[in-house]
């Protein structure tokens, strides 16, 4: 890991911070967290001129957020996101002499 990824405060540029995140366990590329500061959802960043920091806590946080709750079983994961299963109500028409009186 960087030295200067010690410290919660210390401002790493995008090679060191995606270098620093992935030694603690979280796999990530520059360009990856390059599209996410173009896009949305990636760790929040600053600008130094042309060059972009990322303060080291602020990365990590957001990296840890992003970890689910802890498994067991790998079908636990498919039972959170299934959706309910069941009839969905009828449509109604959206004609304005079709309502049912």
């Amino acid at each position: 890991m960087n030295p200067n990824a010690e410290h919660p405060d210390a401002l790493l540029t995008r090679d060191q911070t995606a270098a620093a995140l992935t030694a603690c366990g979280f796999p990530i590329k520059a360009k990856t967290l390059s599209t996410k500061a173009s896009r949305g959802g990636g760790p929040p960043y600053q600008l130094f001129g042309p060059r972009v920091l990322y303060r080291w806590g602020d990365a990590l946080k957001w990296a840890q957020a992003r970890l689910s709750t802890p498994r067991l079983s790998t079908s636990e994961g498919d039972a959170l996101s299934a959706p309910k299963r069941g009839r969905r109500p009828p449509s109604r028409p959206d004609t304005p002499g079709s309502a049912i009186r």
